[in-house]
């Protein structure tokens, strides 16, 4: 260890996630946010405590139940303290956003939208929802009575239910003749898992200028006599559950199955893993939620956590739009980027000049340009392309289908790995093969998280490569939501290294060595390290020597350390990290020339850009890694350098836009809080000014 390690401090990623959701739900509580997008915050800030549960928690708890054998998997965290630490962080953020949910609510009200609930409604309002129930929600309906069953049914992970008691009627006669005396119980349960086939928010007729909405489960609840009517009971009653199962894919070793079978079974097995998280309606009666817990064997170490009247808020994100515009956010369209033709050959306009998109400022639609102009010319000969989440109908999908038909030779590396997306993966992934695209999947042992894409045209008898590096997924859908570069570019050198990448893909164990790209798992942080490197000798030596870092999460020791370093020997540094941040900001000694700041807002940062100031001769990369374990060394990455000017000034233009952002960003400090940026002159909101920014570009 040494003394070097016991000085530099660190934040535990689980917290520091925690502590990056706790922003989210900032931006739920935020008047400067439209109500119905405040409440989608609330659904996000949901979702993704979500998946927190089925991927950390679960990981924390595997070590918890191994013993002390993994101690080095947190840190320098006790499993079972963390896991306390993580409970309480948890429910406190809970009460919390069930506060902010009663205030959106409330300020609903104002704006003329009720939110209601089964006891509330009015004689025509119940027969609007008799009848809903009797027509799209009984016949999808399903329901099990528990007391007599052996064992207990395996609740979905994502799904939510109602657990039911029903007080019997002891004078009926069914019961009496049918359960003998000694068997005969007051009480019997049952669950119904609410329907996902059917919108969990159901608009109302309108009443005047009031618009309502009940909720789904409250359909159920209102219909609870229509589904038990078998049943002859004095009293019933209906409080929601849910549960959340651990998410890690177990993977089958037998080798006589396809790589597509083993994702296929685990993905299946999901299903039925341990539940890491119990949550229940914190009004539920004591002897249904012990009737629950002993059957479904629920231990200790598995969070149990009160909740609301409602779980599963991330159906918030889907809450309906009811034709409001003035409580949604204005609807931006996206820009074409200067100096691209809309019209002709975009490889003609990529060999004179290389040029960046950046969406959802910019359309997303020069990669689907790119690759349906790739698909039709009889000059192009190859397309290789690596794939990791692709859209619903995905037009990348479709112009890869149809450059085969047209006699190219389309190889495809996809991720059957990419979390939460394997099943749409492995549909994609037989429909692309069945149409003769060559399919490569994954490297052993390797997520191949790269979005990379390179083509080969034969111009004057030579073979000339045009091709894309980005920072996001080639999907149309998050390309809206999401915040990514994209180079196009026909520099020869980096396409060269390119073709490495995917010659690695086939090869594996050829390492290959490359002089412009930065490419994990061999090279990422060897290179990074050289980079602040020197930073480092610069600022030793009296030069200009700053770091500008974007990323989305940091979390590896080893970097965070280099960091430091270079922060002792004087180099200023400015990290903009939207999520986990394990680095201790502003500490004398150790931190005191690193700031860091979080920018939450409309869209999702998922940029990753790299700014080495170089003495003034600034070294810019833009990459899909994070520093993170994972990314520097179990995934293929690829970082690309800018050459262009004109895009390493607009790279820095924006990197300082989000830099001075005084509306949406947050300070990361050291004590783990995240207060608003405070910052002298006229209110900057980064991601409104970069949509300006890039307008202008376009009318100067």
């Amino acid at each position: 260890m040494g003394i070097h390690m016991t000085k530099n401090q660190y934040i535990n990623r689980e917290i520091s996630w925690l502590r990056f959701n706790e922003r989210v739900l900032q931006e739920s509580a935020d008047p400067q946010v439209p109500l119905i997008e405040r409440f989608r915050f609330l659904g996000i800030f949901s979702n993704n405590l979500d998946e927190f549960f089925k991927v950390r928690y679960a990981t924390v708890k595997r070590v918890v139940d191994a013993g002390a054998k993994l101690k080095g998997v947190l840190g320098d965290e006790k499993p079972k303290a963390l896991l306390d630490e993580i409970t309480k962080i948890v429910i406190a953020q809970q009460k919390q956003s069930l506060e902010i949910l009663k205030n959106i609510e409330e300020e609903l009200e104002t704006k003329n939208i009720f939110l209601i609930n089964e006891k509330e409604l009015s004689q025509e309002q119940k027969l609007f929802v008799a009848d809903y129930f009797n027509q799209y929600v009984s016949p999808v309906l399903m329901t099990i009575i528990l007391n007599d069953l052996a064992d207990f049914p395996t609740l979905k992970d994502t799904a939510a239910y109602l657990a039911v008691k029903m007080t019997m009627n002891s004078e009926d006669q069914k019961v009496k003749t049918l359960v003998p005396l000694r068997k005969r119980k007051d009480n019997r349960y049952a669950i119904i898992e609410i329907p996902k086939s059917v919108d969990r928010f159901v608009v109302l007729p309108n009443v005047g200028e009031k618009q309502y909405i009940i909720m789904l489960d409250d359909i159920i609840r209102f219909n609870l006599d229509r589904v038990f009517s078998m049943f002859s009971y004095t009293k019933i009653s209906a409080h929601m559950i849910k549960i959340t199962r651990d998410a890690e894919l177990d993977m089958d070793n037998d080798l006589s199955k396809s790589f597509i079978e083993k994702i296929y079974e685990s993905v299946e097995e999901r299903k039925i893993s341990d539940p890491v998280r119990f949550v229940y309606d914190m009004n539920i009666e004591k002897d249904t939620l012990k009737f629950l817990k002993d059957k479904m064997k629920l231990e200790d170490t598995d969070s149990v956590i009160p909740g609301g009247r409602y779980h599963n808020r991330r159906d918030y994100m889907s809450f309906p739009s009811l034709g409001r515009t003035d409580l949604l956010y204005s609807k931006t369209a996206p820009l074409r980027v200067k100096g691209v033709p809309s019209e002709g050959s975009l490889l003609d306009h990529i060999a004179k000049k290389d040029f960046l998109q950046y969406t959802p400022y910019h359309t997303f639609s020069y990669i689907t340009r790119f690759l349906k102009e790739a698909a039709l010319d009889p000059k192009v000969k190859t397309i290789k392309i690596t794939v990791y989440r692709l859209a619903n109908n995905s037009q990348i999908a479709a112009s890869l289908i149809n450059a085969v038909k047209n006699g190219k030779q389309v190889t495809v590396q996809i991720e059957l790995q990419a979390r939460f997306d394997e099943h749409a993966n492995i549909e994609y992934a037989e429909q692309l093969q069945a149409e003769g695209v060559r399919l490569i999947f994954g490297v052993r042992g390797l997520k191949v998280h790269s979005k990379i894409c390179l083509i080969e045209r034969e111009e004057a008898g030579l073979l000339k490569r045009y091709g894309f590096v980005s920072t996001g997924n080639f999907n149309e859908s998050t390309a809206r939501i999401y915040t990514d570069y994209t180079l196009f570019t026909a520099h020869d050198l980096i396409l060269k290294e390119l073709d490495k990448v995917f010659d690695f893909f086939e090869t594996t164990y050829k390492i290959h060595k490359y002089k412009h790209l930065i490419v994990s798992p061999h090279y990422t942080k060897n290179v990074f390290k050289k980079l602040i490197d020197q930073e480092i000798k610069n600022a030793k030596a009296g030069k200009e020597a700053s770091i500008k870092i974007k990323m989305n999460s940091f979390t590896s020791y080893k970097m965070v350390d280099k960091l430091y370093e270079a922060s002792n020997a004087g180099v200023k540094i400015q990290l903009i990290i939207r999520g986990i941040c394990c680095l201790v900001p502003g500490v004398p000694g150790m931190s005191e020339n690193i700031e860091v700041i979080s920018v939450i807002d409309k869209f999702l940062e998922h940029t990753r850009l790299f700014v080495f100031s170089n003495d003034g001769d600034p070294k810019i990369y833009i990459s899909s890694a994070d520093w993170m374990t994972r990314n520097l060394d179990y995934r293929v990455e690829v970082g690309c350098p800018i050459y262009d000017t004109d895009i390493k000034n607009e790279l820095i233009d924006t990197f300082n836009m989000a830099w001075q952002d005084n509306t949406k960003s947050r300070w990361l400090t050291d004590q783990q809080e995240s207060p608003y940026r405070k910052l002298a002159g006229a209110p900057l909101r980064s991601q409104f000014a970069m949509y300006d920014y890039y307008k202008e570009k376009l009318e100067s």
